[in-house]
């Protein structure tokens, strides 16, 4: 026996026989539950007792990287809703789409990186040992093993969090009590249930170190009671990290055995293969065990290295342990308890093949825990790089497609600052020049109607004569001549005006808004400018002249009496002219005492003009004749000396047919004649005095229009340039939005290289390292 532990240690002290082993194995734990978790290397330093510690490290910080993912996806799905919300164009559909599936991959990643844990597969053919490996490894006999308690499906134990073990099954989520496992597995129970079957135990962890460590432990039946492995590698084995084939040393590898690791080496790239051959207590009376475990051992190390090709032939060598699970078991238990093993129970040299059985877990363990790190979290990383480096190349985008769009938008804020800019200037200038031609064209026309209403007034006689309406002298009747008067010379001087003027003063108008709207479209929009050039000058406009006759004229008053043309003050005005005879009558009329009203002394009524007109002629004819009577006789006494009496009598004949003649023409057409001429005179003198004012009403009319053209126009351009200030106040919104974007889109990239850093940080430390 001493000859078979020699090939399994590499202690100096490794020829020990069936006694004690050395030293250095007596004072080993062999994972007992209460040990320290360090254990001394001897040169200050300590290191974890467990390799699985590894795989809880790494799932810690995998979980808590996709935690980190996780969130990360979060705020970016906020930052891309928000994005969108305010700046919509950085953001395609296709980005939105894939953050949903982003999403959805992180969340599935994280359910499973959550119940992840290493699971280690125990096969072999019936009775060889399965459940008590099992056992023996969980320190305590939970699965149902020894004489008879074949296993009749598959048990998979768990840790669990609870204080007390119980059974979940697959047709039921009650749970059920550990005792009703020989019933439900056992192949002698009569409830049994089928061959695929699974039962989950779940057994406290602070019960047992491996299941502490996240190790699930998967018992099977025998693979030689069913044809059906594909159906079982398919089910429990494609997730498994460690393959253990537990045969029994009493006899060599079977061909059944080897089929399924055949099946599961095809399904599988190179599976963690273990090989115990049990019950090698059995070997203790044997004189050739040394060559029966030789013979054991090349045939694995030839089935794994040469068959299976899953690893060299050393390190075949390694995975194959010569054990007794029996040993290893009731061992513990008594350690455990605190007692001493019974004599018998454990043969000579058990020592020796419990410390085979623990160095079985603890290369196991190595093994599970690299294999488990690899298996499970290898592509979970790798696609976590993957994940972040698309979601950096999407903020990269968005950040690049910011900053595009912020340079764009710069610049055409600063092309619509630059044509604001431009528009106030091009109007200032505009303004001035326009004011100028404004004022031109005003002047013009002031001095135009004004020289054509004087062209008028010189031939108001004309006007005058073109009415033709019955006259009568009748006061009444003259009131309604007068004021049919009014209207025609008023529609007359307006009509020939109009003739005279207008249509040289619109074209002069319609000139200036074609040149003001030529010079100042350019600054407008192009809808408004091709609008607004067809609706100018087409604008109805009149100049209204506005003589308005009727008060004008509403203070004449005619003279239709009889007035001899050879008569004493027909004479007079004739040789000393009207403003002479008025100065001679109004000096003798001041000569003559005024009637005085009672009621003021300077009160005059509304007829003393003419009285005092009468008693000044009377008073003149009557001072004349009492002063030169004398005189007169003597003249009349010389021209009739001279001349003789007949030829005074002729002429006094001649002078009273003279009186009696134009006495008898002085009818009505006479008196109309009279009346036109009078009111000529007194139409002619009044519209003389309304020249400039009617002049001035033209051009404020012709000012008011062009300035109406202009201010229309402004507006326009006004529009246009609250349109700009309007554009420019939207691209200031969307260029801080922009940056804000752009801002945080910078920040998310970062975020996800410091995220993708620790995945290659993780990848680095445990799963590609060499420790």
């Amino acid at each position: 026996m001493s000859g078979i532990l020699t090939d399994t240690m590499d202690d100096p002290d490794k020829n020990w026989g069936h006694g004690d082993p050395p030293s250095s194995l007596q004072n080993l734990s062999y994972g007992h539950p209460d040990s320290s978790s360090y254990r001394s290397l001897g040169n200050g330093h300590s290191s974890p007792v467990s390799p699985l510690k590894l795989f809880g490290q790494a799932k810690k910080q995998i979980n808590d990287i996709f935690k980190h993912i996780k969130e990360y996806i979060e705020e970016t799905e906020k930052f891309y809703e928000d994005a969108t919300r305010y700046v919509g164009s950085v953001v395609s559909e296709e980005v939105t789409t894939s953050m949903k599936g982003y999403t959805a991959r992180v969340q599935g990643i994280t359910e499973v990186l959550c119940r992840d844990h290493m699971k280690v597969v125990l096969f072999g053919r019936t009775s060889n040992g399965k459940s008590t490996v099992i056992n023996a490894m969980l320190r305590d006999k939970i699965l149902p093993s020894g004489i008879g308690h074949t296993t009749n499906c598959f048990l998979q134990v768990e840790g669990s969090d609870t204080s007390e073990g119980f059974l979940l099954t697959e047709d039921s989520d009650q749970p059920k009590s550990i005792s009703n496992i020989k019933q439900l597995a056992s192949s002698l129970s009569s409830v049994k249930l089928q061959e695929n079957s699974l039962i989950r135990i779940l057994w406290p962890k602070d019960k047992c170190r491996l299941l502490r460590e996240d190790v699930v432990l998967l018992d099977s039946p025998g693979v030689d009671v069913s044809p059906d492995l594909d159906s079982w590698i398919d089910k429990f084995c494609l997730d498994a990290d460690v393959f253990v084939l537990v045969a029994n040393a009493e006899s060599t590898l079977m061909q059944t055995e080897k089929n399924f690791f055949h099946k599961v080496s095809s399904r599988l790239s190179k599976p963690n293969l273990f090989v115990i051959q049990n019950r090698w207590d059995v070997s203790v009376n044997e004189e050739d065990a040394m060559e029966v475990k030789n013979q054991h051992l090349d045939r694995n190390v030839q089935f794994l290295a040469d068959e299976l090709k899953v690893m060299t032939r050393s390190e075949a060598k390694d995975r194959v342990f010569f054990v007794s699970a029996r040993e290893a078991l009731l061992s513990r238990l008594h350690q455990d308890r605190g007692t001493s093993t019974p004599v018998g129970a454990l043969q000579e040299g058990f020592q020796g093949r419990l410390f085979e059985f623990s160095n079985f877990e603890r290369k196991f363990e190595e093994c599970i825990s690299k294999s488990a790190v690899k298996t499970k979290f290898e592509q979970h990383s790798e696609g976590g790089k993957l994940l972040m480096s698309e979601l950096r190349l999407m903020m990269e985008e968005t950040y690049d497609n910011c900053v595009e769009q912020m340079d764009d938008k710069t610049k055409f804020r600063q092309e619509k600052a630059d044509r604001l800019d431009y528009l106030d200037k091009q109007l200032r200038l505009l303004s001035n020049e326009t004011k100028e031609k404004i004022k031109a064209m005003v002047e013009d026309v002031e001095r135009k109607v004004s020289a054509a209403l004087n062209e008028e007034i010189r031939r108001l006689a004309i006007v005058v004569d073109e009415f033709d309406r019955p006259f009568h002298p009748d006061q009444m009747l003259l009131n309604v001549y007068k004021k049919e008067l009014h209207a025609h010379v008023e529609e007359g001087l307006g009509r020939n005006l109009q003739s005279r003027c207008s249509a040289a003063l619109m074209h002069g108008v319609e000139t200036t808004q074609r040149e003001m709207t030529d010079r100042m479209s350019p600054l407008m929009e192009e809808d408004t400018r091709h609008q607004l050039l067809g609706l100018i000058p087409k604008r109805e406009f009149e100049i209204a002249y506005r003589l308005d006759c009727r008060n004008l004229c509403a203070d004449f008053r005619e003279d239709i009496q009889f007035r001899f043309s050879f008569g004493l003050t027909a004479l007079m005005q004739r040789f000393l002219g009207t403003r002479g005879t008025r100065s001679v009558m109004m000096g003798f009329s001041d000569s003559i005492p005024r009637p005085l009203s009672t009621s003021s002394p300077d009160y005059q009524g509304p007829s003393q003009r003419e009285n005092e007109v009468l008693v000044t002629v009377l008073t003149t004819f009557a001072s004349l004749t009492s002063r030169t009577t004398l005189g007169a006789i003597a003249v009349t006494g010389v021209i009739a000396k001279a001349a003789g009496w007949r030829v005074l009598g002729v002429a006094g004949a001649l002078y009273g047919l003279l009186y009696f003649y134009e006495r008898l023409t002085w009818t009505n057409r006479a008196k109309e004649r009279s009346f036109k001429q009078q009111y000529v005179d007194y139409a002619s003198s009044k519209l003389r005095l309304i020249v400039d004012l009617t002049s001035s009403n033209c051009s404020h009319q012709v000012q008011q229009e062009l300035c109406a053209t202009f201010a229309r126009l402004c507006h326009q351009i006004d529009l246009s340039k609250q349109g700009l200030s309007e554009e420019i106040r939207s691209l200031d919104k969307e260029m801080i939005s922009l940056k804000d974007v752009s801002g945080k889109a910078k920040t998310l990239r970062n975020k996800a290289d410091w995220v993708d850093k620790e995945l290659s940080e993780f990848i680095e430390q445990f799963l590609r390292s060499d420790g």
